[in-house]
């Protein structure tokens, strides 16, 4: 370490605190006297009366303090005592009156300390003209932070207010490429023919062709729509502009559009370029649907503007508009034309192989050692999008970090999706034996149900260990399917239903630790009827409305078609109920073991639900793949942003609310 002293560096407001401290001390030290000014006689009548202590004369008065006696004989008690008195009187000049002081003690014998000051009255110049100094300065001071533009290209004080906040990535600074963005093969393909017409316009140009205007990024967060953008420029290498949607909104008139026009001037002289709105919903919503009237009209001019300049008269040659949003559904139609935004692609949660993809990004980093499987990884991580992959990888460093270990294993991978999904154990979390049978009965009927049905996914683990706010929970490994069958989903609902079936059969009574089964299950059964017309006494019809219209009315059904799409729901679930407890009644045997081990290891896995009920006879793919390469310790820890996760409580019962909503402490 070097051991030079760090000088803190000078700011301009210590100049102006500086002289703020040496008016505010003249002042109070000006206070500790009184001063008095008096003409030349009355001042030497006084000196005369030897009324006066000291004298100093100065370029062009003089000043004399008062003695005790004199001060009360003429001022009286107009002055407190103790407090000193000077009197001032001007002089021709110090050299005169220096003649006129050795008249004095000659003809009045005065014999008194005198003292001459060369120097400028500093004081009375700095009293006189100090504070039209210092408020000259803090106007100053003031007008110049109101016009710092400040970071990112304006909009730092007030009289840029309307200038772009847009952070701009100059050539060559974007570091990011198509190499960073794991996954997203399709995507990539889109807006790679972005790049080319960046870098080799002419070659669609003579053609006939021109450049898009603008690509919309469409999908769920965490896709990696702003890293695909970022790799967009990095590829071109081109200049970039990022800024949100929300930058455009403030709380003064007419701001919004000043910034767009700003935003795309700077553009232009950058161009060819890419401009980068992330979250252009908080801008770009349909315009006239504002719940508050008259408080979406700054929003709509902004809007307006936009529009303008990405298909006006103006030209906007070598501008390219990326925007991401994952509410495309309620985008002005204005702005989704062709001609404006030309192409939307739709990022997508990434399949097997884009997640194996993606782990190998998010393990270059980490020091992992050769139990780590990436594509048991992928394979256990269903529905997870690029952001939880990078978080199921940070956790796990942190997991083995805090438990002293060299490198990260795979079971403490396991350990973080477990964590991710169902939130820490907690082991110290009181649980009376009764209850923590009733939790052991309620899981292994799910195992049980979802070995026996066909289209049930999976199995993994089950475990009766509280996590989070769920006192148990089942995982399992539901298959990537592009679509749904109707068996499939009425296998689903009986699974989740297990748990309720199997505390009515063996316990002879019912808690309140479905409420989370029972609310997955309602769904299901209502979008069954309404949305997938999937009911023998409403076939073939949807009330779903995907384009977002209003009509005007709240459903799109009569009073009588909602009786029977409530009797239809509670017919299909009931059905199911009935299903599961008969399928239970039939493997109570096999039931009771898989109690017995989970109250003694807390833990089942698949292999231990084989031994009890044997083979599966319907073998997914994933299973499979699971079952021929990997053993007990391989399955550990599994889980799945669609785990099944279900409760049981019976120190208290708790109703749910007139909204439907699952009790506070189930998950």
């Amino acid at each position: 370490m070097s051991n030079k002293k760090q000088f803190l560096k000078f700011n301009l407001a210590w100049l102006y605190g500086g002289i703020f401290a040496v008016l505010v001390i003249l002042y109070l030290t000006n206070n500790q006297s009184y001063n008095r000014e008096v003409d030349s006689t009355k001042f030497e009548e006084i000196a005369r009366g030897k009324g006066m202590e000291k004298i100093t004369v100065y370029k062009d008065h003089a000043e004399a303090q008062l003695t005790d006696s004199a001060k009360t004989a003429i001022y009286g008690d107009e002055v407190p005592k103790g407090t000193p008195v000077i009197i001032k009187t001007n002089i021709p000049s110090s050299d005169s009156f220096a003649e006129t002081l050795q008249r004095w003690r000659n003809d009045y014998d005065l014999n008194i300390p005198v003292t001459y000051d060369k120097s400028s009255d500093i004081e009375a110049i700095l009293w006189s003209v100090g504070p039209f100094i210092l408020l000259i300065a803090f106007w100053f001071f003031i007008m110049r932070r109101m016009s710092n533009p400040g970071s990112g290209g304006g909009g730092g004080g007030v009289f840029n207010v309307g200038k772009s906040t847009a952070r701009l990535y100059e050539k060559g600074n974007t570091r990011v490429t198509f190499n960073d963005v794991a996954g997203l093969s399709e995507a990539k393909q889109e807006v790679e023919e972005i790049v080319e017409f960046l870098k080799n316009p002419n070659k669609y140009t003579e053609l006939g062709g021109k450049i898009p205007k603008g690509a919309l990024l469409v999908g769920p967060p965490g896709t990696g729509k702003t890293l695909l953008a970022k790799a967009v420029a990095g590829e071109a290498d081109v200049p970039f502009f990022s800024l949100s949607g929300s930058d455009f909104v403030e709380m003064f008139v007419g701001v919004g559009a000043s910034r767009v026009r700003d935003l795309f001037r700077q553009a232009k002289e950058k161009a060819p370029c890419i401009i980068f709105i992330d979250e252009i919903d908080a801008v770009g919503r349909a315009r006239g649907k504002s719940p508050n009237m008259g408080a979406n009209d700054e929003r709509e001019n902004t809007l307006n503007q936009l529009l303008t300049e990405m298909d006006g008269f103006g030209s906007n040659s070598g501008v390219i508009i990326l925007a991401a949003t994952n509410r495309a559904d309620i985008l002005d139609k204005a702005l989704l034309r062709a001609g404006r935004f030309d192409r939307q692609i739709y990022v997508e949660l990434p399949d097997l192989n884009d997640r194996k993809e993606i782990f190998d990004v998010h393990l270059r980093n980490v020091k992992i050692d050769n139990t780590v499987d990436r594509d048991l990884l992928a394979r256990q991580t269903p529905g997870f999008s690029g952001a939880d992959i990078a978080n199921v990888c940070n956790e796990a460093a942190l997991i083995a970090a805090r438990k002293n270990k060299k490198t990260v294993e795979k079971q403490d991978f396991m350990d973080a999706v477990d964590r991710i999904i169902g939130g820490l154990e907690k082991r110290s979390k009181i649980t009376t034996d009764e209850e923590k049978r009733s939790i052991a009965i309620h899981e292994a009927g799910h195992a049980s149900l979802s070995w026996h049905l066909q289209y049930a996914n999976p199995l993994v683990k089950v475990t009766i260990v509280p996590r989070g706010k769920a006192l148990g929970a089942a995982w399992y490994l539901p298959e990537e399917r592009q679509i749904t069958p109707r068996e499939a989903m009425l296998d689903e609902m009986c699974a989740t239903l297990g748990g309720r079936a199997a505390e009515e059969i063996f316990i002879g009574r019912i808690s309140t630790g479905a409420a989370n089964d029972l609310e997955r299950v309602t769904k299901q059964a209502y979008a069954m009827v309404v949305y997938f017309g999937m009911s023998d006494r409403l076939p073939n019809l949807s009330y779903y409305d995907s384009t977002g219209q209003e009509y005007g009315f709240t459903k799109p059904y009569s009073e009588t078609t909602a009786k029977i799409i409530d009797e239809e729901v509670s017919r299909i679930v009931n059905e199911q109920y009935e299903r599961a407890k008969a399928i239970l009644k039939e493997h109570a045997e096999g039931h009771a073991q898989l109690t017995e081990v989970l109250l003694a290891n807390e833990v089942i896995y698949t292999e231990d639900v084989e031994k009890i009920f044997g083979k599966r006879p319907w073998k997914s793919r994933s299973e499979e793949i699971l079952q021929d390469n990997e053993t007990k310790e391989n399955l550990t820890e599994s889980s799945s942003p669609f785990t099944t996760t279900t409760t049981i409580e019976v120190e208290q019962p708790v109703v749910p609310d007139d909204n439907d909503q699952e009790p506070e402490t189930k998950q």
